[in-house]
């Protein structure tokens, strides 16, 4: 076998320079940030580069549900891009059925497969075909898969497998470590709300209990046939403290964060609520999500959750719907959640006077930077559509 010349031998060393390099970039991008989704996609951008593609996407479990949602994504097709439910993690996929099984176990074991979600696919895949699967693990624990797509693609040497390694080794170290420093927030949240029960116990409490007594003097001395202005007396006290416990209540109010979802994701938060709203009603209703597994800011789900109560609401008070849907769809940009009914609708172009909760909703939207579509024409139903970017939150 002849000797490389010395212009192969430095055209190899600018490579594995180069690729050092980017393995330095993702490691430093990694170390650096505690928000998960740039983190996958500065990682995702960096090897696509590095083999010389353009598009990939990174699918995560989700720890409480096992579910598997769509991560990050760079360079879509439109077949991919505009087609939510091809992306969802629940749906048929040949790479996270096998990851599943525990068939890509490591290096040696990232495989080149013909992509299931092109399959029969030919008009808006961009050439695509194949994909590279790269799983990560943190020791035995299974966090996701890395996916790179291309039209075609060549053997991957063993150099090239080693650093698909690295980088799924670095990766999933980002992951772990941005999902315990979210559980650690968590935890500061619910320290939080425990010191918060306390305060209202020591003062809201203790004022109720003054205001109390404060009001059986007044009585007392009533009955005892004292003089209005000696009754007066305890009575204005009463007022005093009641009004110190409103302002001490509000501030209370302010400061706690609440928690309607009671600890569940937004998905399954939905699921129960559209299923008690129909028990309830009596109304027929339907849930259905796309990569609902997908963990998302807890002010993005609190905003979405009240948005569907109060959209459910409007349907049962005011729609005389015989059936009512909702749909949650995730992507890693945006979350978008729809609640449409077939009821007598109303003029959308003239929002009704008594329609407060259409103004509320559309309020909480435009907090998190979204948007609130609504679609209504008498006798054909109403679509509320809440789109929130993730980007911004």
């Amino acid at each position: 076998m002849p000797e490389p010349s010395n212009i192969q031998r430095r055209e190899d060393l600018e490579r594995r320079n180069h690729e050092l390099s980017v393995i330095n970039a993702i490691a430093r991008e990694l170390n650096r940030s505690v928000n998960l989704g740039e983190a996958l996609e500065f990682t995702l951008s960096q090897v696509a580069e590095l083999l010389g593609l353009r598009t990939g996407w990174i699918w995560l479990v989700d720890d409480p549900s096992s579910d598997y949602y769509l991560a990050a994504a760079q360079n879509l097709p439109p077949a991919l891009a505009d087609d939510p439910r091809r992306m969802d993690g629940s749906g048929y996929c040949y790479c996270l059925d096998t990851y599943k099984k525990g068939d890509l176990g490591g290096a040696a074991n990232i495989n080149v497969l013909t992509c299931s979600r092109l399959k029969g696919l030919v008009d808006g895949t961009g050439g695509l075909r194949y994909h590279a699967s790269i799983p990560l693990y943190a020791q035995d624990k299974k966090l996701g898969v890395m996916n790179l797509a291309s039209p075609g693609w060549r053997s991957l040497s063993p150099e090239d497998l080693q650093l698909l390694y690295t980088v799924g080794d670095l990766l999933s170290i980002a992951v772990e470590r941005a999902r315990l420093f979210a559980r650690s927030a968590r935890l500061g949240a619910v320290e939080e709300r425990n010191r918060l029960a306390r305060e209202i116990h020591d003062t809201l409490a203790q004022g109720l209990t003054a205001t109390t007594l404060q009001l059986e003097s007044a009585d007392a001395l009533l009955d005892a046939g004292s003089s209005p202005e000696k009754s007066r007396e305890p009575l204005l006290r009463a007022l005093s403290l009641t009004q110190s416990n409103l302002e001490e209540a509000r501030r209370s109010v302010l400061d706690l964060r609440a928690a309607p979802l009671e600890g569940r994701s937004l998905s399954r938060a939905l699921r129960v609520l559209v299923e008690r709203w129909e028990a309830e009603t009596g109304i027929a209703a339907r849930y259905r999500a796309i990569n609902g597994g997908r963990p998302l800011p807890p002010r993005v789900e609190v905003a979405l959750y009240r948005i569907c109560q109060e959209a459910l609401n409007n349907v049962a008070r005011h729609a005389e719907a015989g059936r009512a849907d909702v749909r949650l769809v995730a992507t890693p940009g945006r979350v978008r959640l729809a609640v449409e009914d077939d009821g007598r609708g109303f003029d959308a172009s003239s929002m009704p006077e008594d329609r407060h909760g259409l103004v509320g909703m559309n309020e909480r939207a435009k907090m998190l930077g979204g948007s609130l579509a609504i679609q209504s024409s008498p006798g054909t139903g109403t679509r509320i559509e809440a789109t929130v970017p993730l980007e911004e939150v």
